[in-house]
Order: C-alpha cells, then sequence, then structure tokens
C-alpha cells in the first residue's frame, strides 16, 4: 500500500481547483444524480447502470456514457494504491444521495481504508450557505484541512440510508433526521426529500411550489429568468440547470408566457392557495430511488408520508 490518497468528487471542476490547490492524490469523479430516478443497493452492477441509461435517455434524452463511468469506478478495484479515500461533496440533496450511494459502494467492495469527508455549507461570514466550488482558495483548502474522518457508525447510517432510499418505505429515513452523526446536514436533506413528494393538500412539491411562488412574487421576465432565481432559492436541493427546466416546464399549465412576463393563471392562483390537488394533473413518472413519487404525497399535520389514492390498496 502507498500513502497515496484517493479523491472522490463530486464534478470535474472541482477537480481542476484541487490541482491547482496541490493536493496530492488521484481522482474519481463522480458524475450522477441519483437524487432522481430509479436506483437498487448494488451501485454499479450491470442492471444498476442499465437502469440509469434507460432514465437519463427517458426523461434527459442524454445518452449515458456507462464505458466512462465503468472506467472512473474501476478505479476502487485497485485500492492497494490507496492509503485513505477523501469524499468531497456538497451539503445539499443531489450531493447528498451521491454520498451514501459512494459510501455504500465502497462498502459493497469491503473497502477497509480511512474515510475521509469535506462537505460544503455554513463558511465563516457569509450569511448563505456555500458549495465546495463557491469557496476561495483558501476557504477550500482550510475544508479540505479539517477534512471529517467517518467512523463506523457514520457509515453505517450512510449505508441504511441508502437502502431506505432504494426501497419503498422513505418513511423509514425519518428516524434518521434526529440521529447524530457526523454528517451536519443531512438531517435538512432528509426533510427535503420527504417534501420532494406531493403535499396531501395541493399536490405539489416543495421545489414546483417555490417555483410558481416565485412567478406569482417577482417580475418575471422569461423562463430563464425564472431558471435564475430557482437556482438561487431552492434551499437544500442542489438541482442544475437541467433538473429545474424540466420541473419548469412541466408547470407550464399554471402560468402564461407573454412577450414581457410570466405570469400565474387562474389554475396557478389555484395551486398556490392550496384549491385543488393538481398531483396527477403535473404527474410525469418521476421515481425517486426505489418509490414512484406519484404513489405518496407528504401530509404536513402528520409529517409523513401517506399513501397517494391511486396507491391506497
Amino acid at each position: 500500500m502507498s500513502n497515496q490518497t484517493l479523491h472522490i468528487t463530486n464534478g470535474t471542476k472541482l477537480n481542476t481547483i484541487i490541482d491547482d490547490l496541490k493536493i496530492q492524490g488521484e481522482k474519481l469523479t463522480w458524475q450522477e444524480l441519483l437524487c432522481e430516478g430509479p436506483t437498487s443497493e448494488m451501485v454499479a452492477s450491470e442492471s444498476f447502470l442499465e437502469t440509469r441509461k434507460d432514465f437519463f435517455d427517458k426523461f434527459y434524452g442524454i445518452d449515458l456514457d456507462l464505458d466512462l463511468i465503468t472506467s472512473e469506478l474501476d478505479k476502487l478495484n485497485h485500492t492497494k494504491h490507496y492509503s485513505e479515500i477523501v469524499l468531497w461533496f456538497d451539503y445539499d440533496l443531489f450531493c447528498h444521495i451521491n454520498m451514501v450511494a459512494v459510501i455504500s459502494f465502497i462498502k459493497q467492495k469491503k473497502i477497509e481504508l480511512p474515510i475521509y469527508l469535506v462537505c460544503s455549507g455554513r463558511v465563516e461570514g457569509s450569511k448563505n450557505l456555500k458549495s465546495l466550488l463557491e469557496l476561495n482558495s483558501a476557504q477550500l483548502f482550510n475544508h479540505y484541512k479539517n477534512k471529517v474522518l467517518l467512523k463506523k457508525e457514520d457509515i453505517d447510517i450512510a449505508t441504511t440510508v441508502w437502502g431506505i432510499y432504494c426501497g419503498i418505505d422513505h418513511n423509514l429515513l425519518k428516524p434518521y433526521i434526529v440521529k447524530p452523526s457526523s454528517f451536519e446536514y443531512l438531517s435538512n436533506c432528509l426533510k427535503a426529500h420527504l417534501e420532494r413528494f406531493p403535499d396531501s393538500s395541493d399536490g405539489l412539491n416543495n421545489l414546483e411550489r417555490n417555483i410558481l411562488e416565485i412567478i406569482n412574487k417577482y417580475s418575471i421576465t422569461s423562463k430563464n429568468h425564472l431558471l435564475g432565481y430557482a437556482l438561487n432559492y431552492q434551499g437544500y436541493y442542489g438541482y442544475g440547470d437541467l433538473q429545474l427546466s424540466r420541473i419548469i416546464d412541466q408547470l407550464e399549465v399554471f402560468y402564461d408566457i407573454t412577450d414581457e412576463k410570466i405570469e400565474l393563471n387562474r389554475k396557478g392562483h389555484e395551486a398556490i392557495l392550496a384549491q385543488h390537488n393538481f398531483a396527477l394533473e403535473i404527474d410525469n413518472g418521476m421515481i425517486y430511488g426505489g418509490v414512484k413519487k406519484i404513489e405518496f404525497q407528504f401530509s404536513k399535520p402528520e409529517n409523513k408520508l401517506i399513501k397517494s389514492a391511486t396507491n391506497a390498496h
């Protein structure tokens, strides 16, 4: 075994910054969005990869390069070259679902190396949470110096959360919202995830309702303008352009577009006033891990997922 570090990062842009900071080690780039689409516990199995390929093709028209993914993941088949693994993931749901999958994958491969976490979020002197890419060089290097060694309990929590996410009862995630761990932002991410299901009153999830409220509150001139607001005011989701643009298009039934602005129509006002439940009307077949979005609704009074009318039996 050498003293080399394996850095598992959330994108190629971060790799460049790590190189600029002269942080030594090899990099494995994890480029997935496991917070959307069907998943299974055995990460990177043949069936897992084919399922993901089908999802990207159906929802985003993207041809997933399985050879490139397999080539990156192959680095975990040669761990004798490494003395430690450092995970670089942000504070949001997008990154946290990827992170628990990565940790589960490492455990599935029975890799016995120390695992450290570099996670963005709160930064001294800033009111807003920041992603790793938003940190300046000194801040990012300081995050790296203060990386957190994950304990056995942390790894067990991550693998359990991943298993639940791939299963059919996401209410089982609730105890992990209050369970202490080294994952400072996991609680917020799990709460955000449960509220991605349609609300039992209006049938909109948090992201969808937020977009309609942005249209209602601000003077929005175009879809690109709306996308900018949605990216900046999405809380703990961490969705990218591709994901939020799809949601904005899906919500077209609730707003009208003129040459000068986007405005809520009658149905849009009814939605934000929770006068009807629109879950079925805007269903597009999205799956979160092992559960179809439409099959459950989030009940605020009960603070849990309940079966939707179409899934009651």
